[in-house]
């Protein structure tokens, strides 16, 4: 274990003083199991105090299964689900989605810079309505998308839209949700329900907690027997009361806004250090709390030999990526080495 901060990815870092403290402050005698205890109760009602919303909330301990789970709900086997081509659900879930669903197929749509699109997502659903093919049933968008960009409010209205008109259900993967709420300055409501999304998975994991993600249904029709579906993909916890009473800490105090701020000012400190450097370009405009650059692989491979840990999963470029507790001094230390790199 080191000290020293690396920005390959915001699941490097720790747990948030406010998760933490809130997790300690269930640690206190015995509680009734599988979510029969007041942190629940408290963390889904500070969920609907958040959205302003009566909506059903649910608790996982992942990510891929937050996903998956919410998508096999919307889905029979022979529907399809519409997704960007470079979404998580597609790329990095091991197939999950498909498995969860008993094989709801993914239909991806070309997106260069991780968007999708109204006209994407007609064209694909249009492409054939025969049986021998899987039906359209859900469009699913990640906020911010993997390129690090976010959604605005009129974007999700427009394929909210487009999805009534086509009766498809709308899901929002939001592992970094927060880092696009800091980014738009909005408050939840307004880039969820108000705008149309069916299902949001409300990331915890990445906002400064251990683990944890909140499934939130704003249709409860949606959600009838979801609880039955959390048992049996294992994703009831015995011990619920310490997958939830993390979001009291996180919510309740406003921390789990400043985190995803601070990991997106770091971000943008970042992008400005390296903006114009002779040998590195930004491949994607820095909304949210991630930096993608292109380099030479020679340059990429001097910054390796600095110490820098990072990631070329998406295009070739660098990807850096910020967390709660990013240090300025660090991100300073890295756009350097990056000036001296990538200026040789």
């Amino acid at each position: 274990m080191s000290n020293i901060q690396q920005f390959a990815s915001d699941n490097y870092a720790g747990i948030c003083p406010q998760a933490w403290a809130a997790m300690d402050a269930a640690n206190r005698g015995h509680a009734p199991a599988y979510g029969e205890d007041p942190w629940t109760q408290a963390a889904a009602d500070a969920f609907r105090a958040l959205f302003a919303t009566d909506c059903e909330v649910f608790f996982a301990f992942n990510g891929t299964a937050a996903n998956s789970m919410a998508l096999a709900a919307l889905c029979q086997s022979y529907h399809s689900v519409i997704c960007a081509e470079t979404a998580h659900v597609e790329t990095d879930e091991c197939g999950a989605p498909e498995f969860f669903s008993n094989g709801s197929k993914l239909l991806v749509a070309p997106s260069p810079d991780g968007k999708l699109t109204p006209a994407a997502i007609r064209e694909i659903a249009g492409k054939r309505s025969d049986i021998h093919y899987p039906k359209p049933r859900v469009v699913t968008i990640t906020q911010p998308t993997e390129t690090g960009q976010v959604y605005s409010p009129g974007e999700v209205a427009a394929i909210s839209a487009v999805c009534r008109e086509l009766g498809l259900r709308l899901h929002m993967d939001g592992a970094r949700f927060a880092n696009a709420c800091a980014h738009l300055g909005c408050d939840p409501a307004d880039i969820t329900w108000k705008v149309g999304v069916d299902v949001l998975c409300f990331g915890g994991t990445k906002n400064g907690m251990a683990v944890g993600e909140a499934i939130l249904f704003f249709d409860h029709a949606l959600a009838e027997d979801f609880d039955y579906r959390c048992k049996q993909a294992g994703q009831l916890a015995s011990k619920m009361r310490f997958l939830a009473a993390p979001w009291i800490g996180m919510l309740e105090g406003g921390a789990w806004l400043s985190n995803a701020a601070h990991a997106n000012a770091c971000a943008q400190r970042l992008a400005d250090r390296i903006a114009g450097l002779p040998g590195a370009s930004l491949m994607f405009p820095v909304q949210a709390n991630a930096v993608f650059v292109a380099a030479p692989e020679d340059r990429l491979e001097a910054l390796r030999a600095k110490g820098w840990r990072f990631y070329t999963f998406i295009g070739g470029g660098a990807r850096f990526m910020f967390s709660w507790d990013a240090d300025m001094g660090r991100v300073d230390a890295l756009a350097a080495d990056m000036e001296a790199v990538f200026s040789a």
